[in-house]
């Protein structure tokens, strides 16, 4: 029995959920762990934990474009995340 169409997404939509869970987040787990090193006074310890972090939170970011209805308003939301943690890294550097 095939699946209701009504719960479908278009193609675009998939695409841009694929590479929002894929791209987005692996690029999101990255910055967070970059700003983490720029601002910790310690910045050893934040690329330690990053080695062993780093995959468990793109794992968990990567199922959240899939909660979305539109994979665009994700991608959105994923951009404005990358800007938030560009703007920390930015200043972080001293």
């Amino acid at each position: 029995m095939p699946a209701n169409k009504k719960y479908l997404s278009s193609g675009w939509q998939r695409f841009a959920k694929v590479t929002a869970a894929i791209l987005g987040s692996l690029l999101i787990s990255s910055f967070l762990f970059a700003a983490l090193a720029f601002w910790l006074p310690d910045y050893k310890t934040a690329v330690i934990t990053s080695v062993y972090a780093l995959f468990p939170v793109w794992i968990t970011l990567m199922i959240v474009p899939f909660l979305f209805k539109s994979g665009w308003k994700c991608w959105l939301y994923y951009l404005l995340i990358l800007a938030a943690l560009y703007i920390l890294i930015h200043f972080g550097r001293n």
